[in-house]
């Protein structure tokens, strides 16, 4: 691992840890308004017209998550049943994805449309590169290979981020307007969806910085 791939860990680490900090902190704020995150999610989804999206409570932390295959909005047991400030900003946050998908919103329809191709790809696409590696001062083309389906990943990392970006936008606009939170909370739920956007920024650079590692060892190669 380079020493940009190392920064880029450790990177990531701080983020998550902060993040994680940030969420217990936020959790403890009782909501005003006293909506749990399944009621905030039903209630954007309503007002936004979407009725065909279920909202359900799925294990795990920070599990939360908008599935377009089957229209489901997942929260956490800590989202779906919490009236906290955190909770209702992840709840609304997921709904953003839905409305996203609702309206066609284009970077989500491009990442949903990468998804079975990455899918087919990724069992894959790690012994190709390891091969390519090992074979790659006999012939190339292996590497070049894992490089492209590698390049795939990177392309979808950086698609996720105006996806997610957008979505907490979607978000913290809806929950201000309705009067779902406070002045206080807003300020709450837009850092807490600021540290978590954060989390896909550095999974993008991480990415690209091993995509960068991969075209020098193929570039090394040309070059002797």
């Amino acid at each position: 691992m380079g020493t940009i791939g190392m920064i880029v860990v450790l990177l990531s680490c701080i983020v998550g840890q902060v993040l994680n900090n940030k969420f217990s902190r936020y959790s403890t704020a009782k909501l005003n308004a006293n909506l749990t995150g399944a009621e905030v999610a039903a209630q954007m989804l309503r007002r936004n017209a979407i009725n065909d999206v279920r909202v359900t409570c799925t294990q795990g932390h920070l599990t939360d998550h908008y599935d377009p295959s089957n229209k489901t909005v997942n929260l956490s047991a800590a989202v779906y049943y919490k009236r906290n400030a955190a909770s209702a900003a992840v709840a609304a946050h997921e709904c953003g994805h839905a409305v996203q998908h609702a309206q066609g919103y284009p970077f989500l329809r491009f990442r949903s449309a990468m998804v079975p191709a990455l899918s087919a790809v990724s069992q894959y696409m790690t012994w190709i590169i390891l091969l390519g590696i090992l074979v790659v001062e006999m012939t190339p083309l292996p590497l070049e290979i894992g490089i492209g389906l590698f390049g795939m990943t990177t392309l979808f990392a950086f698609v996720t981020l105006p996806v997610e970006f957008d979505a907490s936008r979607r978000a913290l606009a809806w929950m201000s307007k309705q009067g779902v939170v406070t002045t206080q909370e807003y300020a709450m739920a837009q850092d807490a969806l600021k540290w978590a956007a954060l989390t896909y920024v550095i999974t993008a650079l991480g990415s690209l910085a091993q995509l960068l590692h991969l075209v020098s060892i193929l570039n090394n190669r040309r070059r002797n």
